[in-house]
């Protein structure tokens, strides 16, 4: 992809109003200092001191902060925060960033704030060392008029939205946002608005989801296909293209160090090798950055294959960022797809 187009596709970033369904969840970093490390007086256990909090949204929240990083023009999450000090830091956290509007966010206290806290070891020279995770879920079902309250919102977006980006991040069903009602609405948007463009991921598989563009990793393909886990590019592009006509949309497959790879329901496919490994990496995030990349590329307009190769760029700059979950912005995306073409030009015989 070359860097004019992808200038035309990203100039439209700021004009997109995009919708953002599922499970936004606190991410708080905390930074220990090893050398301060102590033994507790009154325990005799070991004490490790933390010297410095980060909390950004996560979960659902990953997927904004990418939206964000592309100036993005509005933002819609829909989504919930509990009545505590998490969600007080979260929807402050949500509420700082440029084309964020809260409208259609919902505060409530039946409710927990989703939280990730990560606590990270810091030492001189060395890449950041996370130790075990506290993680604060919900545990019961969502309640019947928060999940109507969600419904009326994703009703009264998708009047007006380039897009809605639909995230189920949570283990035990029915307890976040996505729930089968939510489903339902969506299902019912996807047939009224066949052109309107509706992107799910889910970390438990999209087999109960309606007819919408899917975004999945090979094992969930598979098992959703209900055969062997492809082994080659052309076995998951042969899963993926059936799924993509059955459901006359398109069907996005992300292949870890093998690239990211999109059909189409006329049976096309397209497949993007990653990019090369530079240092340490970590992967975390990575997904959502996809995500968010191909929802706004293809809502302003690029191809399958140009959606693919800008989710893909965007991808190798996340993983490569340590110690937090990353975003990438046009400008770096811009860089790393203008290196690759002029490294495929020079490749050429005499540069063509």
């Amino acid at each position: 992809m070359n860097t004019e187009r992808f200038q035309t596709v990203a100039g439209k970033y700021s004009r997109l109003r995009i919708a953002l369904v599922g499970d936004f969840c606190l991410d708080r970093y905390l930074e220990i200092d090893p050398a301060r490390n102590e033994v507790s007086i009154e325990t005799s256990l070991a004490v490790r001191n933390v010297v410095n909090i980060r909390s950004q949204p996560g979960g659902a929240g990953t997927i904004l902060n990418n939206l964000v990083a592309l100036g993005i023009g509005e933002i819609y999450p829909v989504g919930f925060a509990g009545d505590d000090g998490e969600g007080f830091e979260l929807i402050r956290a949500l509420r700082i960033k440029p084309g964020v509007r809260l409208d259609h966010f919902v505060q409530t206290p039946d409710r927990h704030t989703f939280t990730y806290t990560k606590p990270l070891v810091l030492e001189a020279g060395q890449p950041p060392q996370e130790l075990n995770r506290l993680d604060i879920k919900n545990w019961m079902p969502t309640p019947a008029n928060i999940s109507e309250i969600f419904c009326r919102s994703i009703d009264a977006l998708a009047a007006f939205v380039d897009a809605i980006i639909v995230l189920d991040q949570v283990d035990v069903p029915d307890t976040g946002v996505v729930t089968p009602r939510v489903l339902e609405i969506l299902g019912r948007i996807a047939h009224a608005r066949p052109g309107l463009l509706i992107i799910a991921d889910s970390r438990r598989g999209l087999r109960d989801f309606p007819a919408v563009t899917f975004k999945m990793n090979a094992a969930e393909l598979a098992r959703m296909s209900d055969a062997s886990e492809a082994a080659t590019i052309e076995s998951i592009a042969a899963q993926a293209s059936a799924l993509a006509r059955k459901n006359a949309r398109r069907v996005f497959v992300t292949l870890a160090e093998n690239g990211i790879l999109g059909a189409s329901p006329d049976g096309n496919f397209e497949h993007v090798p990653t990019f090369p490994v530079r240092g340490e990496i970590d992967i975390v995030g990575a997904g959502d950055s996809v995500t968010a990349n191909l929802a706004a590329s293809l809502a302003a307009g690029a191809s399958l294959r140009e959606s693919l190769e800008i989710a893909n760029a965007a991808a190798s700059i996340v993983i490569h960022q340590l110690g937090t979950t990353g975003t990438a912005t046009v400008a770096e995306i811009g860089g790393l797809l203008a290196s690759a073409s002029a490294m495929t030009a020079h490749s050429q015989p005499n540069g063509k």
